[in-house]
């Protein structure tokens, strides 16, 4: 019997693209929700993602009716929910919670602290309940842990990891992408500097990284990630950086203008920031076009090998944000699907998955892994 896969706000950008991944790579009934009506399915190009792809209407705000479908789901072993309904600074972990009361294994795309800190309170359930939960999967957080873990392994005293991350325009990821980015603005936050909890302010500290090819040196500024929370708890580093940048680099002088010259009530004004979000979602469908929607993560680590200080990164490419996003999620709901990643509890990408199972992922869809003495590069070679 196949494996019943359910993508709660899979009609949008990214779930979409982790729905495209499925259908190719697990041979799995995949159902799509979104908040339309399905009366109106022949208005849903469900086809865009795979023919064989279902669409079921559902609202999260309607809690009776999560809980219905999801334990609709826990009639066989083996199946899995995904969560990639964003944005995640105004999710609770109900869906989670869910799952766990199912007996239901459980992936998400969760980028905000606040979430994962609300999941990971729900760790001891899922163990009892002997389900898989793996959270804050994707691109950045998500591949990004993956090769942080990578960097560590290379070091037998890691002591820093440096995260940049750049995204070229919108990164094909749609408007939700942009209200993620005005909300992570709002506050400051802590960040692990030196074996000790400081805080910072988001968009601050210019930093310009060299990044592999097209990139070259781009500028990245203090951004609010989940893997700031739970990389130091991973690995015994002293220093915990996350960094972002976007690709043409005006933007991020209009992004930081923003987060120091912008009252604070302004950014927290929920019209606001849906006012910056679509004038910035317009601006990048004419950028997109020269710029692209790629993006390049680099992790590089510095700490202790065989005595001497040494360093090393690991770095990935990809031509479209949201495509690779699906890949991350992707993979790691196909290893949960096939059996290969059973792991009960809720975990961090750097906690359950297995630098060899990474490689096997990246592998299996066409990345090339260019090696150096100081470093290793994930791209698809055309």
């Amino acid at each position: 019997m196949k494996k019943q896969v359910l993508i709660i706000g899979g009609y949008g950008r990214i779930g979409s693209s982790v729905a495209r991944d499925l259908a190719i790579y697990t041979n799995s009934e995949i159902t799509i929700t979104g908040r339309k009506p399905e009366a109106n399915i022949k208005e849903i190009p469900v086809s865009r993602i795979s023919s064989g792809v279902k669409y079921l209407a559902l609202d999260l705000a309607d809690k009776e009716r999560v809980k219905n479908i999801i334990n609709s789901y826990s009639k066989s072993s083996g199946n899995l929910v995904i969560h990639c309904a964003g944005p995640f600074n105004h999710r609770d972990a109900n869906v989670l919670k869910n799952c766990i009361e199912a007996g239901i294994n459980y992936i998400d795309v969760s980028d905000y602290r606040g979430f994962t800190r609300k999941a990971l309170a729900y760790s001891e359930a899922a163990k009892k309940a002997g389900v898989t939960a793996i959270i804050n999967t994707g691109i950045f957080p998500g591949i990004s842990n993956s090769l942080s873990r990578q960097s560590v392994e290379q070091f037998d005293e890691p002591e820093e990891i440096h995260l940049s991350y750049v995204v070229g325009g919108s990164g094909g990821a749609g408007v939700t992408v942009m209200r993620t980015t005005f909300l992570g603005l709002q506050n400051p936050f802590d960040v692990w500097i030196n074996g000790k909890w400081q805080s910072v302010k988001p968009y601050s500290d210019r930093q310009v990284i060299k990044f592999p090819s097209p990139y070259g040196k781009i500028g990245v500024y203090w951004f609010d990630m989940p893997e700031s929370l739970t990389l130091p708890t991973s690995f015994p580093v002293k220093t915990v950086t996350t960094k972002f940048g976007s690709f043409p680099d005006f933007y991020n002088h209009l992004t930081c203008m923003t987060a120091h010259l912008f009252p604070v009530s302004w950014l927290k004004n929920s019209g606001v920031i849906e006012f910056l979000s679509q004038v910035s979602y317009k601006m990048t469908q004419v950028t997109d076009k020269y710029s692209g929607t790629g993006v390049a993560i680099q992790a590089k680590v510095l700490g202790k090998k065989s005595g001497k200080k040494a360093d090393f990164c690991s770095s990935i490419i990809h031509k479209d944000t949201a495509t690779v996003t699906g890949i991350g999620a992707g993979g790691i709901a196909e290893l949960i699907l096939s059996g290969k990643l059973n792991k009960p509890g809720v975990w961090s990408v750097e906690n359950s998955l297995s630098t060899e199972l990474f490689e096997w992922v990246m592998q299996s869809r066409g990345f090339v892994k260019n090696d150096g003495e100081k470093s290793v590069v994930y791209q698809i070679e055309n």
